[in-house]
């Protein structure tokens, strides 16, 4: 009985060992996006929109990972949100629709993961991202430009496989057409100065695969 027990306490451990020895995720990613900009009038989400896509994720180990995304999202702004006018008494406003490809570093808090004891896994940990990205949006024509996304979000393992995320992020666009504006009141744009940000509050779900070679001491 003593040695049937020790097997099934051995089998045991070498199952919680080889948990989380998967080196990629990939899922959907659904959620609320947002727009600060010439005529946001400093709420983002005065006149909320929609962001969906999809997300793949190397992990590289516990704490980091990296991570790319594909995502479409639609904005709208409305100048009667400013306290400032626009020359003239004009009136503007506009409905947006872009698509974001990126690619961000991941850092989490805690070694993430299920797993052995000995490496104090955890299944829930806030992490931080950073990254760079392409944004194409279309509005009074077809825009492209350079975007740096950061942000903070939380992941939680459900199930070895299974992941469920929240995140939110704030993309800088190095450019001043996503809303359909640019060098309003006559101010040039520059890399830097006057430049358009759009926001992402998404949920994902992710499914881990192609597991890692667990041999001896090596792990790849």
């Amino acid at each position: 009985m003593k040695k049937i027990l020790a097997i099934l306490a051995m089998a045991l451990v070498a199952l919680s060992a080889a948990a989380q020895e998967y080196r990629y995720e990939v899922g959907p990613a659904l959620g609320v996006s947002g727009y600060l900009g010439d005529i946001s009038g400093g709420n983002m989400y005065k006149h909320p929109g929609i962001v969906g896509g999809g997300v793949f994720r190397y992990n590289m180990n516990s704490r980091i990972a990296f991570k790319a995304n594909l995502l479409y999202a639609s904005l709208s702004g409305n100048s009667n949100d400013c306290a400032s006018k626009f020359p003239d008494g004009e009136h503007y406003e506009f409905t947006s629709h872009l698509v974001d490809l990126g690619a961000q570093a991941e850092f989490n808090f805690f070694n993430y993961g299920i797993g052995a004891k000995y490496k104090n896994y955890s299944r829930l940990t806030p992490y931080m991202v950073v990254g760079i990205g392409a944004t194409t949006s279309f509005v009074n024509g077809t825009h492209l430009s350079v975007n740096i996304p950061m942000g903070v979000g939380v992941k939680y393992k459900l199930k070895e496989r299974i992941n469920l995320g929240f995140e939110f992020t704030m993309r800088k666009a190095f450019g001043d057409r996503i809303d359909g504006l640019s060098d309003l009141y006559r101010i040039k744009h520059g890399f830097a100065k006057n430049t358009d940000w759009y926001s992402a509050a998404m949920f994902t779900v992710t499914y881990e695969f192609s597991k890692r070679c667990t041999k001896c001491h090596y792990v790849e």
